[in-house]
């Protein structure tokens, strides 16, 4: 499967998974807190499918013509307006736009350079953030609700992926590895993965260490919570889903340390 060919599917996935799980909720559960503090699972929801409606219909030219961006607060007001049976419709209306748009697309068009949330990249590096997004909101608000989740799969997998190209950054900026320090991801539940990050002048991902100064032993969807800075994470050290070995200190710091994005 080609990298565009698992990115539309992904995209797919999330979108049909959100409109399942929102039109399944009932009215006093449209106005819960989710895990992202300015919005309600209803802001949530208006935020997915403005910024949609913003890439409706658009390609990049290059890497200065971004999508027109200045609609997206008079399409999410417009949302949050909306009675939420018509809310779901019209989420259901925008992701079949965009179902349309990405059947017509390219492997070349995945290449196109773009601007995108993390920088000049590719419109294909768009689409993964896009994915990733979805994904991680659709969490911010099963989460509170103690919606049933499947958190594994090419979905959860693709998210992690936007997080794993930061684990320089997550290890050498906000866990702060000083010279000959390493540590090793040890990502285990829904999704699994091994990764080390060492520091030889810079924090940089390597293949293996054999003896990391620490380990950080993690849940999948622990670490994407801390990764995300969606919930406390004292909540998941306590539960046990979040903890380490070797050097404690460093164990200690690094497990509440991982945020890098919101």
């Amino acid at each position: 499967m080609s990298e565009r060919d698992l990115i539309v599917d992904n995209l797919d996935a999330c979108w049909s998974s959100v409109v399942e799980f929102l039109g399944g909720i009932d009215a006093s559960q449209w106005q819960h807190q989710s895990l992202c503090p300015e919005w309600t699972i209803k802001g949530v929801a208006a935020h997915l499918v403005s910024v949609e409606q913003v890439l409706s219909n658009w390609m990049p030219s290059g890497p200065d013509s971004p999508p027109p961006f200045e609609k997206v607060a008079e399409y999410f007001s417009a949302a949050m307006e909306m009675p939420e049976e018509d809310l779901v419709a019209h989420m259901q209306a925008t992701f079949d736009v965009r179902r349309e748009n990405l059947s017509n697309t390219s492997d070349e068009d995945f290449e196109r350079p773009s601007i995108t949330p993390v920088g000049p990249a590719t419109y294909g590096r768009f689409m993964a953030v896009r994915e990733f997004d979805f994904w991680m909101h659709e969490r911010d608000c099963r989460t509170p609700l103690d919606a049933h989740t499947n958190n594994g799969g090419p979905p959860a997998e693709m998210a992690l992926n936007e997080v794993h190209l930061s684990i320089g950054y997550i290890a050498g900026k906000k866990i702060g590895l000083t010279q000959g320090q390493s540590i090793h991801f040890d990502i285990k539940g829904s999704v699994e993965r091994d990764i080390y990050v060492g520091v030889d002048d810079r924090a940089t991902e390597v293949e293996f260490i054999d003896e990391p100064t620490v380990i950080l032993h993690c849940d999948s969807m622990a670490f994407m919570n801390q990764a995300c800075g969606r919930i406390d994470p004292e909540v998941p050290i306590a539960e046990g889903t979040i903890t380490w070995s070797g050097d404690n200190d460093l164990g200690a710091h690094a497990a509440r340390n991982l945020r890098f994005t919101m």
